[in-house]
Order: C-alpha cells, then structure tokens, then sequence
C-alpha cells in the first residue's frame, strides 16, 4: 500500500484528495503551508469576531454553460450539500456571459476546499512548508521547515509553479530541461486583497453587494462579503472586501504592507466615504493571484518523475477558475491511478 503526499491544500489539492479515496492506496496526506486550507479561495475571520469571516481570494464560481458542462457533477454536487448555492445579491458592473451563472458559498469560499479534503479522508497538516524533495531508496524523501523528514511512495505537488520550482534537493536535478523552461514560462498576475471587518450590528449603507470598478488606479472591486454571500444576520458583524488592480499590486509587490493598507484604505474612503471604521482589518498580498501565462499544451499536470511518481498540478497548467483546478485534480488523480 502507497503512503501518498499532496502538497498543498487548495481546490487542486483538495479535489484530487477526493478523488484519490476508493483508489487502492494506502495513507494520504496533505500538507500545506498555511495555517489553514483554501490557497487562494481563503476565507478569513476577523480577530475581534471568528464568526465575522470574508472570502480574501476567489469570490464565487462562474458555471458556462459552454464550458463547464464536463464538469456539471461537481457543480451538482456543491449545491446538494448547501456549500454553494446561486448569487442573487446586487454586483454592479459584472459582466455576465449568457448561459452562465454565479454561485457563492454562504460558508465562505474555503468551504468548498474544506469539503474535498472532508470527502477525501485524507491526514492534513497545516504549517507544513515543503522546503527539498530527494530520492532516498526508491522513495521520496519530504523535508520540511520544522519537523523531521518523511518517506512516500507518491508526491503530489499542487502548488504554484514558482514554488515548485524554488523547491531544493534531488528534485533540481529531476525536473529535465525542457520541463524546466515549460514551468519558467508560466506567469501570474499579483494583487492584494484587504478584508474589513465590522462589530455586530454595524450598518453599512450602500445599494450594491458588490462592485467592479474600471477607472480607479487602486482598487477592482469591494464586496460587502457578508451581503454577496446572502448572510446578513443582527448576531454577526458584517464584512467588507477590497480587491486591488493587478497594475497597482505588482506596483507595490514588494513595498511595505502597512503602508499598502494605508493606501488602498485611503482611495475606499474615496469611494465609499460612509464606510464606518472597522474593528480588524487583513491585508492579504496574493503574489500569485491568478495565471496569466499557463503551461503550454498541458494536460492539467506534468509528470517529474515516474518509478516513485512525481507529479505536480493545479491552475498552473490549465487556467486560474473552478473547472480549471477541477480539470488538474482530475487528471492528476488519473495519473496516480494508473500508476498504481
């Protein structure tokens, strides 16, 4: 039986764990950086409030109709058990493609992530930062930050290419060249996300639960996340989410985060000067946000090594949505099938 590890607890992660449960495979795992699971559809809580949570990363999922239709059991398979269900709340200025349609998880985005890796019955870990990957008789042996290495008979790497690609050990020697300069090829977009949250019974007076903006130089898009997830409730207070343009986050990637916050806070003030003044706010820099450039002609993973199997996945090589981190769960999970 094969002690397999996933590297990495997000929706890739997450879904090929499920995905792998009933294969004849012996203990998973996931291991994942983080303090909690989600990647990038991270829900945070306020540190005044657990309960006041806002969705810091993706904000809801899009079904088209003329793409997503392989994956429709997935979809399915989410509002059966309450973790999705429709957006109805008011987003002014989203464009919306005939035949789709936008779904949010009342819960938060995590939940999404937080149900695969319930439904995969898998071990995870937080704080597990993967630092080498060598080859130690015929298995892999996983380093981490803190704690002694481990051995596995499958790895699973889901995290960003440029991630994967900082990893040390035998893995540098692994990876062949023209593998390496596939993963060099892949790009993302940055920007930062702050989360505002609010005491319970704050009133935030505006028509819209959300709203793209197209002329600020700072700020996309706010969501009164609470309002967007349709659940307003007098017990818990409410929450505001500020996404940053791409142009602005790869501006001040590097710059200090306090007076990022400072700055975006003060073009919200602009926007919505109503706002009250919140009782924590995050401010989240998501250095990899979305793929801009993904893997050439990938089949949503890439085998690194074969005899013990070393493969990685995730938005990296298909595209930064739900079916695209769907569509790498599936095909590493095939991967590893197959290989047993």
């Amino acid at each position: 039986m094969s002690r397999v590890l996933v590297v990495g607890a997000g929706l890739t992660g997450g879904a090929c764990a499920s995905l792998l449960r009933g294969a004849a495979l012996g203990r998973v795992e996931v291991w994942d950086k983080a303090r909690g699971a989600g990647g990038r559809m991270s829900t945070s809580r306020g540190t005044r409030d657990a309960a006041c949570t806002a969705d810091l990363g993706a904000q809801y999922i899009t079904f088209e109709a003329d793409r997503s239709e392989p994956r429709r059991s997935f979809y399915e398979e989410l509002l059966s058990h309450g973790i999705l269900q429709q957006l109805t709340a008011p987003i002014e200025g989203m464009v919306v493609k005939k035949g789709s349609c936008n779904y949010v998880a009342p819960q938060g985005i995590s939940s999404v992530v937080k149900y695969y890796l319930k439904q995969s019955g898998a071990d995870v870990f937080y704080e597990q930062h993967v630092t080498h990957i060598s080859l130690r008789d015929g298995k892999w042996e996983v380093s981490r930050k803190t704690g002694p290495p481990e051995l596995f008979d499958i790895v699973i790497l889901t995290m960003p290419v440029p991630q994967i690609l900082s990893l040390q050990g035998d893995i540098v020697n692994i990876i062949n060249e023209s593998q390496k300069q596939q993963l060099e090829s892949v790009s993302y977009s940055s920007r930062y996300a702050l989360g505002l949250f609010y005491e319970a019974g704050t009133r935030i007076d505006v028509p819209w639960a959300a709203q793209y903006l197209t002329n600020n130089p700072c700020i996309r898009f706010i969501s009164i996340d609470n309002k967007k997830r349709n659940i307003e409730s007098p017990e818990i207070g409410p929450s505001v989410v500020v996404h940053t343009t791409v142009t602005f986050g790869s501006e001040y990637l590097d710059s200090d985060p306090t007076e990022v916050q400072q700055l975006i806070l003060s073009y919200l003030e602009r926007i919505v000067p109503s706002l009250p003044k919140p009782s924590s706010i995050k401010c989240q820099k998501w250095r990899y946000s979305q793929v801009t450039k993904a893997v050439p002609n990938s089949l949503g993973q890439m085998i690194l090594h074969t005899q013990p199997l070393l493969v990685c996945g995730g938005d990296g090589f298909t595209h930064s949505n739900f079916d695209g981190c769907i569509d790498s769960a599936m095909s590493l999970a095939e991967v590893v099938k197959s290989h047993l």
